[in-house]
């Protein structure tokens, strides 16, 4: 019949495209319209499987070709997805803190530029009282609209801009350096801070919101930003956490090659995607947002909050740090 063909058509169609998405970033290719398929690999799995089922439904002319295919699709997607998943082992155990060592908690959001939610945001940094302070997208609205809640830190530093690539950071710890860094001398900005916890022992705290893999952007300088907060860290026998909207999903080549490089952990392995773009979309919702931790730094907590109107969710955490002498 004729909707049979139609069908059989269509899923090989679909099974092909599928097949080609799965492929394209193997190139390890900088072009956006390749590295963004980077992202949707648990919804490309979804595919290969619904095409597998639908083809041996109807009996889909070569189905042993079309079976063959989107099995290994769907093999290769899991592999990739399967950490970020409850059933994964963890990378890190959460930790109870001792009751003489302080946590030092930690806060990540990307603001949303136009987003004018201003005291939703504030509420959540008065609730959660985080330490330090990490958010992205800041124009001069940000800055005049958290400037009450913000005037309760310390330190401060501000690059505000109206480019989409503004960056507030605050603290209440004691911060032998802070500053930003451009590392590629193109116009998103790096934080790199050197912070010590209430008990003295020092840490490395960086910040990241490269550029995404939209029309207009490859994706060579934000692999080369990642790739060098990495290689800033490799050799420091410091702990340290590196915090932010890194506009990759945690399971590409360039996220794995950063945790490598870095000697970085990550909270995310065995606790579910914990998704945090985009905020509207459950369907596309994606982990962008990340965090990673060095094993010699203890892991609290770690989690997202609520939307406040952004189209990201902050990420929380919360660690501690063994006592070392000095910085």
């Amino acid at each position: 019949m004729i909707w049979e063909t139609i069908l059989s058509a269509f899923l090989w169609l679909v099974g092909g495209a599928v097949l080609i998405a799965t492929l394209l970033p193997l190139t390890n290719s900088v072009r956006w319209w390749i590295r963004m398929w980077d992202f949707p690999r648990l919804h490309l799995a979804a595919l290969a499987l619904a095409v597998l089922l639908l083809g041996f439904a109807f009996a889909v002319p070569f189905y042993p070709v079309l079976m063959a295919l989107m099995a290994g699709v769907l093999a290769y997607q899991a592999v990739l997805i399967f950490p970020y998943t409850p059933l994964a082992r963890t990378e890190m155990a959460k930790k109870t803190a001792p009751p003489d060592t302080s946590e030092v908690r930690l806060l990540a959001a990307n603001v949303q530029m136009g987003n004018d939610r201003y005291d939703d945001l504030a509420h959540i940094i008065e609730r959660e009282n985080p330490d330090a302070v990490l958010l992205m997208e800041t124009d001069q609205d940000w800055a005049d609209g958290l400037h009450d809640t913000l005037a309760r830190y310390d330190t401060i530093k501000a690059h505000v801009s109206d480019n989409y690539y503004g960056m507030i950071f605050a603290t209440r710890l004691k911060a032998l350096d802070c500053d930003f860094i451009w590392p590629h001398g193109d116009d998103t900005p790096a934080l790199k801070a050197l912070l010590a916890d209430n008990e003295g022992t020092y840490f490395n705290f960086i910040g990241l919101h490269p550029r995404p893999p939209v029309p207009g952007n490859t994706t060579k300088v934000r692999d080369r930003q990642i790739r060098k907060a990495a290689e800033m860290t490799a050799s420091a026998e410091r702990p340290t956490v590196c915090m932010g909207d890194f506009n990759d999903v945690a399971w590409s080549w360039t996220t794995q090659r950063f945790k490598h490089y870095g000697n970085f952990l990550e909270p995310r392995v065995g606790r579910g995607m914990v998704s945090s773009f985009h905020t509207k979309s459950r369907l596309l919702r994606l982990p962008i947002d990340q965090l990673f931790l060095t094993e010699n730094v203890n892991l609290v907590s770690f989690g997202r909050l609520e939307s406040f109107g952004s189209d990201h969710f902050p990420i929380q955490t919360s660690v501690f740090f063994d006592p070392s002498p000095g910085t």
